[in-house]
């Protein structure tokens, strides 16, 4: 019972001090509404409408700062080593050299050469699409939300898959999702730390005159067939990818032994860390 009456006692006092503030806060409110009265109903409204023009707009710069994409598709013909640079830069490990993946390989992960920095550094997701004609589809699932696309090309097997090569890079390249927000294009040739693999510089002229000849070939198709799709480079002039509305560039590779700094740069570029 003694108990009881000293706790009552104590809520009396905090009752007391606690009387003073609410009797302020009670004069601060009726203050407040008085002097809203006094204000012309045009400059209360105007005030009204920058404060919510105001919290609409952080509103936005926020929404805008989440949305920015994460992803990176790795993408390209059946052996060309896109899951080998995926395990690289996930894992600094080249899991025993070919791997072959039927299906999509993604996670969301640091860079493996980014784990031992200090700090927070934001995470990749990074999206494997297997390189099957067949699986290819796959693809359009991850471009609407890709912030940049690695197109892996196999350097020391290159001159018997051109044709394929850029026929896929050609479809890539002209797909609305892509063009409208202007994805960027990293083509990397791997395998570059064999001796007979073909340099960068030859595999993008090459490239270059393949889909200079596609877009010539491609010409004559109805324009039902290609409704969703947009033409390639400058009418009259040979076809550069320069010409293209998205930035395209070629960097070299090596996911068996782990040379992969330039895909790296590429992603942090278009992935903030």
């Amino acid at each position: 019972m003694e108990g009881t009456e000293q706790w009552k006692n104590q809520l009396e006092q905090w009752k007391n001090q606690l009387e003073p503030w609410k009797n302020q806060a009670t004069q601060w409110l009726n203050q407040g509404i008085e002097y809203s009265h006094q204000i012309p109903p045009t400059q209360l409204y105007a005030a009204l409408a920058v404060l919510l023009f105001t919290t609409l707009f952080f509103l936005l710069i926020r929404l805008f700062k989440r949305a920015k994409s994460d992803t990176i598709v790795l993408t390209g013909l059946s052996g060309s080593g896109k899951t080998v640079l995926f395990y690289q830069l996930r894992d600094g490990s080249s899991h025993q050299g070919t791997v072959t993946s039927m299906e999509p390989n993604e996670g969301l992960f640091v860079l493996h050469s980014e784990t031992t920095k200090k700090g927070k550094i934001r995470p990749v997701h990074l999206v494997d699409v297997p390189g099957h004609s067949r699986l290819r589809p796959k693809l359009d699932e991850f471009l609407p939300q890709a912030a940049g696309i690695v197109f892996v090309v196999d350097a020391l097997e290159f001159l018997p898959n051109c044709r394929a090569a850029s026929e896929y890079l050609y479809d890539i390249l002209t797909k609305a999702s892509v063009v409208k927000k202007k994805i960027p294009v990293l083509i990397v040739c791997n395998k570059t730390d064999k001796v007979t693999a073909h340099t960068k510089e030859f595999i993008r002229k090459q490239m270059e005159k393949e889909v200079d000849k596609l877009r010539a070939s491609r010409s004559s198709v109805s324009e039902a067939d290609i409704a969703n799709d947009y033409t390639l480079g400058i009418p009259g002039e040979a076809f550069s990818f320069s010409h293209c509305d998205n930035k395209v560039t070629v960097a070299e590779a090596s996911g068996l032994t782990g040379v992969t700094n330039q895909v790296e740069q590429f992603i942090r570029e278009h992935v903030k860390a």
